[in-house]
């Protein structure tokens, strides 16, 4: 049987930059793929299914959850999110890498169930860079602001439960750090050995 593929879990406030970063990360790495999250919630406008999420009814997600067939889930205002194990356990199982964008609690959850997996922790470098991002966005209205960088805080507040903590400054530099953190385990795949990831709480 082939070696397993890695799991990277990619977590980091709103407006750290994460969907640029593994927009590019994509691109460079063809055995890597992105593990779209399934959600209970209607889709917006610019949003496809099986894209951006897998959009399901409420009544199939509880039935996986009274089945255990998730990995990972949270319940947000009223509406479900979660990964399935069947889907990261077939990409690895083939040898493929499978790389995750989930906040702080789903991040938690995945460590237990795939201890083996690398945590990756994408961060601002202050409080308000990631303000000047988020008004410059202009998606939010200011009390949505606010509550993000509440949520920041919090998230910020675990950073050391993650193996590698990424400073997204600069982007070109915070894209390149992450490339070669990748590359490190894809080096040990092929020599065989297994790599010791960096120690966290």
């Amino acid at each position: 049987m082939g070696k397993k593929g890695t799991i990277f879990i990619v977590s980091g406030p709103s407006g750290a930059g994460k969907s640029t970063i593994l927009n590019e990360i994509l691109k460079t790495f063809p055995n890597l793929v992105y593990s779209v999250s399934y959600t209970t919630r209607s889709p917006r406008s610019n949003e496809r299914n099986g894209v951006h999420y897998h959009f399901i009814s409420k009544d199939i997600f509880l039935e996986k959850i009274t089945g255990g067939e998730w990995a990972e889930w949270a319940e947000v205002h009223g509406q479900f999110y979660g990964t399935l194990a069947g889907d990261l356990n077939r990409a690895i199982d083939t040898g493929l890498d499978v790389i995750l964008d989930i906040d702080v609690k789903g991040a938690k959850q995945l460590k237990t169930s795939y201890p083996e997996a690398v945590l990756i922790f994408i961060t601002p470098p202050s409080m308000e860079k990631l303000r000047e991002r988020l008004i410059k966005r202009g998606t939010d209205t200011p009390e949505e602001i606010e509550r993000r960088l509440i949520n920041a805080q919090k998230e910020m507040s675990v950073i050391d439960k993650y193996h590698y903590v990424i400073i997204n400054d600069r982007l070109d530099q915070a894209i390149s750090e992450l490339k070669r953190i990748i590359e490190r385990y894809h080096a040990d795949k092929k020599v065989g050995t297994s790599i010791r990831h960096p120690s966290c709480a």
